[in-house]
């Protein structure tokens, strides 16, 4: 995924600092110049009039864009790129063009003077700009940014306490400081001037529902979308994959798929060893119910750990989930299976009201403090990553660094005090979208499927879907001590019961063993090495400690470590 977009906007002229890392100005008699890196993805540039933007855009709904074209009076060809689509809507309606286009896109339009960048609704593709002196510059890889030469780079704390809490980055801050990944649903104007201006074309907001329909009407409408989002999303004329878990979200997916698809499905589930507790038989069952070409692929410690730096690597921002590494080796098997999309169950949590929530609003039930910090530092301790840690890990003098730093909560209250909501069941849903969705798995999927030369497709994600999500009654997501309710109902004629009703559970896999086993030597190196104590990070003795096993609760050891692994490695690959 490295470098497959990046362009950069000065009011001195054009800037050609990029050609030297291999980027081809397009616009050199402009303010501006737009280039491709040559070591990624696919891609295009794009013409519109006076404008050319170039970026990687996937579209799902392209005949109705087409169309709507046509009533503007465009005329595009029948076999356009996807990209010069999303141009002229852009050209003829301004950032409301977007408002419409189903997909996945990430692109950097230069109009006029100005830099525009885009982002989809739901934020599967990523954008990172930043501003050096008179310069901006933006790309869709944080690798290319940090390598640009008027950037001079230096590690952000602020980040690094947002990761250590959340297990990502929840929001526009990056681990380079001065560098911000756009927000998604977004259309950024950089001016030469350096004036930067935002619309927004798209954010969820919760619709007014009518508490006389029956739970049936919503679940049938519920269903419509889903089977909308399902079909649009295979790939004509070729066979599909989908990773599947076995759990409800994925299993409906691969059911739709089979019944939907003219051309075979092909299922991947993975495990970690007969020793470890596994998911295989609700898998199996779905994949032998669909009638799939099912597939199970074992992967143990020794694997994980030859895989882990270069999989860390591949990542804008870091991402302290242990199944980033399986997810990837899962979606190289499917390439080398000839397959070019892969589908998955992403978004069924927070866009349907997953069981992280339950905790969250038995504190709101019993919540004493109206203090709305209050909600949102539960928030982050719900997460139960390093949030209570923090004072205890950090050295002091990065402790003091962070004296003045804007509290970790800023990152969730605006959604959780969001007006456009007022169950707050959808304010922890909206949450969810934003944070967790926007830059933990929709980034995951979209890079490690596309550093495997395959395309991953996350349809509960569809923003028609999550739409349509936040028009129904709170009582239907979450009834009882039922999560996704009205989700299980849509889809009741398509799975097996034992599917439907069963708890979610979640793949875990056996890190606190591997890090006592495979991964000790590797986290020791790592961790306790001369790079990891000139940097400064972390109290020497609280990571001795929690490499033995001590001053936590057992089960924490391997989650915390892991963060902090994860974090060392990709600080080793971005040279900070």
């Amino acid at each position: 995924m490295s470098g497959w977009l990046c362009a950069t906007l000065t009011a001195d002229g054009p800037e050609h600092d990029l050609a030297a890392m291999g980027a081809t100005p397009a616009a050199s008699s402009r303010h501006a110049a737009i280039g491709a890196l040559p070591d990624g993805c696919h891609t295009g540039v794009f013409h519109a009039d006076t404008l050319v933007a170039v970026g990687a855009v996937t579209l799902f709904n392209r005949t109705q864009l087409l169309d709507a074209l046509r009533r503007d009076d465009v005329i595009l060809p029948e076999d356009c790129a996807d990209g010069a689509i999303l141009l002229h809507l852009y050209a003829r309606r301004g950032p409301r063009g977007f408002a419409a286009a189903d997909g996945m896109f990430a692109l950097s339009i230069l109009d006029g003077d100005d830099l525009v960048l885009v982002r989809d609704h739901v934020g599967t593709r990523t954008l990172f700009y930043t501003r050096a002196g008179k310069h901006w510059a933006a790309s869709a890889s944080l690798r290319a940014l940090r390598a640009w030469p008027r950037l001079n780079a230096r590690l952000n704390l602020n980040a690094v306490r947002a990761f250590l809490t959340f297990a990502y980055l929840p929001g526009s801050e990056t681990l380079i400081d001065g560098v911000f990944e756009m927000l998604p649903g977004r259309c950024l104007r950089l001016c030469a001037n350096g004036a930067c201006y935002e619309d927004v074309f798209w954010e969820p907001r919760e619709d007014e529902w009518d508490e006389t329909l029956p739970a049936e009407a919503y679940a049938t409408r519920l269903r419509d979308l889903l089977e909308q989002a399902v079909a649009a999303r295979l790939p004509a004329g070729q066979s599909v994959g989908v990773f599947l878990s076995g759990g409800i979200d994925s299993s409906l997916v691969t059911a739709l798929a089979a019944r939907l698809h003219d051309h075979s499905v092909h299922t991947y589930a993975i495990n970690f060893g007969a020793e470890f507790p596994n998911e295989l038989a609700y898998s199996g069952l779905v994949a032998a119910h669909c009638g799939t070409a099912h597939t199970v692929l074992t992967f143990d410690g020794e694997t994980i750990a030859d895989h882990l730096a270069d999989t860390v690597a591949l990542l804008d921002c870091p991402v302290g989930d242990p199944l980033t590494t399986p997810n990837m080796l899962l979606a190289r098997a499917a390439a080398r299976d000839g397959l070019s999309v892969i589908l998955n169950g992403e978004g069924g949590d927070p866009v349907f009201g997953g069981p992280k929530n339950q905790p969250m609003l038995a504190f709101e039930f019993h919540r004493g403090d109206p203090n709305p910090m209050a909600r949102a530092s539960a928030y982050l301790r719900s997460y139960q990553k390093c949030y209570d840690q923090i004072d205890h890990l950090l050295t002091a003098d990065v402790l003091d660094a962070l004296r003045d730093a804007p509290p970790l909560e800023r990152h969730v209250q605006p959604y959780l005090e969001s007006p456009r909501m007022t169950s707050y069941l959808n304010r922890l849903l909206y949450t969810n979208l934003r944070t967790k969705g926007a830059h933990h798995i929709l980034p995951k999927v979209e890079r490690m499927t596309t550093a495997s030369s395959i395309e991953g497709r996350s349809p509960l994600f569809a923003f028609p879907l999550v739409d349509a999500a936040f028009a129904v009654p709170p009582a239907l997501k979450l009834r009882g001590l039922h999560e996704k309710w009205i989700l299980k109902q849509a889809v009741r004629d398509l799975l097996p019961p034992t599917i439907l009703q069963r708890p979610k559970s979640g793949m875990l896999m056996p890190v606190q063993y591997w890090l006592h086993g495979p991964l000790r030597d590797l986290a020791n190196d790592l961790l306790l090495g001369p790079q990891a104590r000139a940097r400064g990070l972390f109290r020497e003795q609280v990571v001795r400690d929690w490499m033995q096993q001590r001053g936590l609760v057992w089960r924490r050891h391997g989650q915390f470590i892991w963060l902090l692994l994860t974090l060392e490695l990709w600080l080793r690959a971005f040279n900070l």
